[in-house]
């Protein structure tokens, strides 16, 4: 199961990147300094907790357990949610998906949550 997550890490992390440069290179021109803000946080989360999937991933090759995976689909969960709805918003203008960001929020807090439950268990 760990190397399903360590692909979703990677994936995560490799679109990271492709968003920061197309937001540095294709954005910077179109967008205004507070919608590139905007972008960038999403950016910064985006990369943060891409990197926290992998982590959770090489954590689950020396432990098991609930609450690892619990960790690892939260971390996902909340980093597509948070960070994609920001995308969207930024891209399309799209206010309505507003209420999607903190939810997304709320997924990565419990997914680090779930990380110091495991830590706790072993």
């Amino acid at each position: 199961m760990d190397t399903v997550w360590m692909r979703a890490g990677a994936l995560l992390m490799a679109l990271a990147v492709a968003a920061g440069a197309f937001g540095a290179h294709g954005l910077k021109r179109i967008l205004t300094v507070d919608q590139l803000a905007v972008w960038q946080t999403a950016v910064l989360y985006h990369l943060i907790h891409g990197l926290g999937l992998i982590l959770v991933a090489q954590g689950m090759s020396h432990a098991s357990g609930p609450w690892l995976v619990r960790s690892a689909a939260l971390l996902l969960a909340g980093t597509v949610l948070f960070s994609g709805s920001l995308y969207a918003i930024t891209l399309t203008g799209a206010t309505w998906l507003g209420p999607v960001t903190p939810l997304g929020g709320v997924c990565l807090i419990a997914g680090w949550l779930c990380l110091l439950r495991a830590a706790w268990s072993s």
